[in-house]
């Protein structure tokens, strides 16, 4: 088959993809804003039951059972013990929700398979109320019942669900049972083979959410940056933000919405249309969000029995040639990489506060940027950074093998990149959204991702697009990127590792860049390991001393011989666990190459990147 045709092929097959689920087994269109509404947690302890055989959903035979005969029903032997019920919620132990299961129980570090969760509760429905169920994150499967009825499942480890629970919910004792399996699948995202840790369990908070019969379900609230202002002498024209504009989607009716930010004095009503959406602009000069003064502005939206509250920055990215504008003036991305592990334990991050750690540790490097890799990070972690001035990269997780070619690995992608934009697309700091890591290059994969970054800017025009890609090989110590998705993406941003994966320290100081595209060239990963502690001559791997001047060599061959260069995100900020590290001594089930230490230690290379960041700012 020729190359147009095999083309055409995989277009054909992934132009009739289906959704990941679809009916009933599909999760309600997702409510945003989360914490802006009437909720009731479900955290704490859950009971579960280990099930790698999943006998509590199908037989010996794998029929399924039927919801009476499976886990779903929440039964117990001890109900009635002359009938033979092979299980019971109430005998068994518990695990803390949020969090993974793999750092709770010792016998469960390298479990991946099937995990059924029970919580039971008290609950009082009121009349004319409508009731959500609500989960910030299960890894990677979960099949949902209430009350012993399955009402959906979803697929994706990273990014939220919530499914209409309304006329299930009882006046007084309720169940919630989860199968949760994270079991690693070729045609997943991502795929069977990553680089860290592949925590099972709810990983992210459980709300059962309260809205009336019409409520406000999502809105996106942006900037226009169109009209352009009067020119300084010998410079163009720069844009002038003069408009807000945006939509607010209602859920059960067309009621009028009032959008209102006090402090701008904005304040319009607008009439949805007949699909519940009602679209808006109003005229206003807000001050602009910048990590050096990240404002936000009180926005009240509000529709007859319903009301929420967010808090909103506005600015606007774009690329000029070889440089990255945040409203309209150059700026360097002085970023870092960064695991959803909490700082000491390096479990998953269940609080507020184990993000603002992580986060604290960046602004002390002198960061302005990070890079939540390689998934969609929690949504207090993303408001925080917000908070704190940090702009974010924020990445769906395509990494290395995808099955490209097909089209439910597709489908799940999408479903995954418009979960992510969806719950984020009213925070200011994300100005990158990436859909992609290490990817090896080959038409499916072009193609799959290129239509990846399609939807993206059709959600969302707003920001930037782009991939962590690889460097290529332009002859004997020079490197380019050579990726044809750089026709698609709005940076050139790779991963390197100079120093490293190459022979020896020499290579960064040999190593020069070249690149035939005129775009902003942003370094998404370099580094290098060490255990904390571990001293040694510079020529000795995984010492502090080779780490720390692998970071010296590779800044001043960034800084000498890499043209264009807009950003860096080292990688990565603290040690995480990863099952490919097996180094016993050394690495012990952990990529070593954090600034931080599983314990907080931070390395020598901490202090040299910290300097770097340092001079930068002072230019």
């Amino acid at each position: 088959m020729n190359k147009i045709a095999t083309f055409g092929l995989i277009a054909a097959m992934l132009a009739f993809s289906l959704p990941v689920f679809a009916g009933e087994d599909a999760p309600y269109p997702q409510i945003i804003n989360i914490d802006g509404r009437n909720c009731t947690s479900l955290n704490g302890q859950w009971k579960f039951l280990v099930d790698p055989y999943k006998l509590g959903y199908h037989n010996y035979h794998q029929v399924p059972h039927s919801d009476a005969g499976s886990f779903f029903a929440d039964r117990s032997f001890d109900d009635d013990r002359t009938k033979l019920i092979e299980y019971s919620f109430d005998r068994a132990a518990e695990l803390r929700v949020p969090g993974d299961w793999n750092t709770q129980y010792e016998k469960l570090y390298y479990y991946e398979g099937n995990i059924w969760y029970r919580k039971a509760f008290d609950f009082a429905p009121k009349d004319g109320m409508r009731y959500f169920l609500y989960f910030g994150a299960v890894n990677y499967s979960a099949i949902v019942a209430i009350n012993g009825k399955r009402v959906a499942k979803h697929l994706g480890g990273f990014t939220p669900f919530n499914i209409e629970v309304t006329g299930r919910l009882r006046d007084g004792r309720n169940s919630v049972v989860v199968l949760v399996d994270n079991t690693r699948q070729k045609d997943g995202i991502p795929t069977d083979n990553c680089d860290w840790w592949n925590y099972g369990g709810i990983t992210r908070s459980v709300k059962i959410v309260e809205v009336p019969a019409t409520f406000i379900r999502d809105y996106s609230i942006q900037l226009d940056k169109t009209v352009l202002g009067k020119a300084k002498k010998g410079r163009k024209p720069q844009p002038e933000v003069r408009r807000i504009y945006g939509q607010v989607r209602l859920d059960g009716g067309c009621n009028p919405v009032t959008i209102a930010i006090p402090e701008l004095g904005v304040n319009a009503t607008v009439i949805p249309d007949a699909n519940g959406v009602a679209r808006f602009e109003a005229k206003a000069r807000p001050e602009l969000w910048t990590p050096e003064k990240p404002k936000l502005y009180d926005v009240q939206i509000s529709i007859a029995g319903d009301d929420v509250s967010d808090r909103i920055g506005f600015r606007y990215i774009e690329t000029d040639g070889d440089k990255i504008l945040l409203n309209g003036k150059p700026v360097f991305c002085r970023g870092i990489s960064i695991h959803e592990e909490s700082a000491h334990n390096s479990g998953r991050i269940t609080s507020v506060d184990e993000c603002r750690e992580l986060l604290e540790w960046a602004k002390e490097l002198g960061c302005n940027f990070v890079r939540l890799a390689h998934y969609p990070h929690n949504e207090d972690m993303v408001r925080l950074a917000e908070e704190m001035g940090l702009m974010v990269w924020s990445e769906i997780p395509a990494y290395w093998t995808i099955s490209w070619t097909n089209p439910a690995t597709y489908a799940n992608a999408v479903n995954q990149l418009e979960e992510m934009i969806t719950r984020d697309i009213n925070r200011c700091n994300i100005v990158v959204w990436s859909v992609a890591n290490e990817t090896p290059v080959s038409e499916a994969r072009t193609l799959f991702l290129s239509r990846l970054i399609a939807r993206a800017r059709e959600l969302d025009p707003t920001r930037l697009v782009s991939a962590a890609m690889e460097k290529t090989r332009k002859g004997p110590n020079v490197f380019t990127v050579d990726d044809p998705l750089l026709a698609y993406t709005d940076l050139i941003s790779f991963n390197q590792y100079q120093g490293w994966y190459s022979s020896s320290l020499d290579d960064c100081d040999l190593t020069s860049w070249t690149f035939d595209q005129v775009k902003p060239v942003f370094i998404s990963e370099f580094g290098a390991g060490a255990l904390y502690g571990n001293h040694g001559p510079v020529s000795e791997r995984f010492t502090e001393e080779y780490m720390a001047e692998c970071y010296k060599r590779n800044i001043r061959m960034m800084e000498e011989r890499m043209p264009g260069l807009a950003g860096t995100t080292p990688w990565v900020l603290k040690d995480f666990r990863s099952p490919r590290r097996a180094l016993t001594g050394i690495q012990d089930d952990f990529n070593r190459k954090g600034v931080v230490s599983d314990k907080g230690e931070k390395k020598q290379a901490f202090f040299v990147l910290q300097n770097w960041y340092s001079r930068l700012k002072a230019k």
